[in-house]
């Protein structure tokens, strides 16, 4: 028996129990008769499935459904219907508000399989959002110094989703970046108070201590094997790179940079320019986009600074997104 349970709804006692027959070894199970019980029993039980048949006495099986999925607490549940094949009707189109459908008299083997492919999807998806809200923390613990809410890493790291984007990336590896993108300094972890807040221009010897942070943070997240730290650490140690080999720390020039680290350079010095920091004020967009295109050729790659000014009004609802994010965890703090 897993450790996952499968909540049944269903009002016909002998349908209910062929399924809890063959569920039952394999998995922890609980039941609803009506659908009007199904949201307390979904928040009792917290379920990694639901069973869900359409012919209920009381309600609408679809109803239940998108009742289960207008509710932010349990609208990650997968829902998969049971239903007799001359039920489903003109209402098929509601089918994409779950995960599938089994048709009665079910067979044993297919009820399984469903279950089990449903389960591990609801578990893998658990897990990579918890594996997401870990890397962010991680990411707003690098800036949490000089940026008392370490928003500075999640602003950047949808800025750099989004030209990712317009770049032609696909979706997986625009997640991947977005997580990635919110490590780039992690290495400033390793690098003194004394320096990193600063608020004046550092001298010779800080300037290079700071450059360490590249090479730093690399060393912290190469070790790692998963996808997302290998891009992170080629991130965070080429970040600084310049598109004219005059950045640090490789000099790396032109293409030989890692796109992703020339797509976070972009919107890193955007966001850099729009915030505030200890010894100035945020810069008016219009100003900041006039900066990125006067270092297209030589900071950054010209095409991505293109492809930037190209999508602003998404790049503006992101700022205006997480600005309105900001003001509602400082009212609440």
């Amino acid at each position: 028996m897993t450790g996952q349970t499968i909540l049944i709804v269903d009002s016909n006692p002998d349908d209910l129990a062929f399924t809890a027959q063959v569920l039952g070894p394999e998995h922890r199970l609980a039941f609803a008769w009506s659908g009007r019980s199904v949201m307390a029993a979904v928040r009792k039980h917290k379920p990694a499935l639901v069973l869900l048949d359409l012919d209920l006495p009381d309600m609408d099986g679809f109803a239940v459904a998108r009742e289960i999925k207008a509710d932010p607490e349990t609208s990650v549940i997968p829902v998969v219907f049971v239903a007799a094949r001359n039920s489903v009707g003109d209402e098929a189109g509601a089918f994409r508000e779950v995960h599938g459908c089994l048709f009665k008299p079910m067979v044993p083997a297919e009820l399984l399989a469903c279950v089990r492919k449903q389960v591990a999807l609801h578990q893998h998806a658990r897990t990579e959002a918890a594996y997401r809200e870990a890397l962010l923390m991680l990411g707003k613990a690098s800036h949490f110094r000089d940026d008392r809410a370490g928003r500075h890493p999640q602003r950047m790291a949808a800025y750099a989703a989004a030209l990712a984007e317009a770049a032609g990336w696909d979706n997986a590896q625009i997640r991947l970046l977005e997580l990635a993108a919110a490590l780039h300094d992690i290495g400033e972890l390793g690098v003194p108070d004394s320096i990193v807040l600063k608020p004046l221009k550092l001298d010779a010897d800080e300037w290079e201590t700071m450059k360490t942070h590249c090479r730093l943070g690399h060393d912290m997240l190469i070790c790692h094997d998963a996808p997302v730290f290998k891009m992170a650490a080629a991130v965070a140690l080429h970040h600084h790179e310049k598109w004219d080999g005059s950045g640090y720390p490789d000099r790396l020039s032109g293409t030989a940079i890692p796109e992703a680290a020339r797509i976070v350079a972009v919107a890193d010095v955007f966001d850099a320019l729009t915030m505030n920091r200890p010894y100035r004020q945020a810069w008016p967009v219009d100003a900041a986009i006039a900066t990125l295109n006067c270092a297209a050729g030589t900071h950054l790659e010209p095409r991505l600074v293109k492809l930037f000014e190209g999508i602003l009004p998404r790049i503006l609802e992101i700022k205006a997104e997480k600005e309105a994010v900001a003001r509602s965890e400082d009212r609440a703090a």
